[in-house]
């Protein structure tokens, strides 16, 4: 999602390494050694960027519920003008683009958002709602027939579709990018219109 080209910072390194890991082996499974080694530094050099693993953690799943908000945010206002099909469009873009480069950031909300903290999973659960209730707008003025709890569920529906991304294989075997993010915007479109 991030569309920076300056190289990352040494926490940004340290956020991307613990996301794979915890993905890969869950929260428990990873120790503050593991996720420092793989950035080359020792794991109690960590504490110099976090509190903990627990601070990653949250970091890792309010940043990103974060980041997806202000993107579709961003994408409403750069659309501005350009009609609810192109705003609709541009979001499942975003998302997509969401859904393939952050895959292990999906796999560790599907797993370890009941260990954040009560009000890290608030803020998690607001940030959602707000992100939510945005497509829910966009896509009832492209379909106004639609009622707002057929949209509502439609909407989840398609972030669980786009969501579904970790359970397709590993990333090298999936067709080309450009292949999956077409096809994943047809099936998108398609679940918005038979809702």
């Amino acid at each position: 999602m991030a569309t920076r080209t300056d190289a990352p910072t040494r926490r940004e390194q340290i956020l991307k390494e613990a996301a794979r890991l915890f993905a890969e082996r869950g929260f428990h499974g990873v120790g503050v050694d593991e996720i420092g080694a793989a950035v080359g530094i020792s794991g109690p050099g960590l504490y110099r960027h976090f509190a903990g693993k627990d601070a990653m953690l949250a970091e890792l799943l309010v940043g990103i519920s974060g980041q997806l908000l202000t993107g579709a945010k961003r994408r409403l206002a750069e659309v501005d003008g350009g009609g609810a099909e192109q705003v609709l469009d541009s979001l499942i873009e975003g998302h997509i683009d969401f859904a393939l480069d952050d895959r292990p950031l999906i796999t560790l909300h599907d797993r370890e958002l009941d260990r954040l903290r009560d009000s890290d999973r608030k803020m998690v659960r607001q940030l959602q709602r707000q992100y939510v209730e945005l497509w829910v707008g966009v896509v009832r003025e492209v379909y106004p027939g639609l009622g707002e709890p057929a949209a509502r569920s439609a909407v989840h529906s398609v972030f669980g579709l786009l969501n579904s991304t970790p359970h397709l294989g590993r990333a090298g075997s999936l067709p080309g990018r450009g292949a999956t993010a077409e096809l994943l915007h047809r099936m998108a479109r398609g679940a918005f219109a038979a809702a």
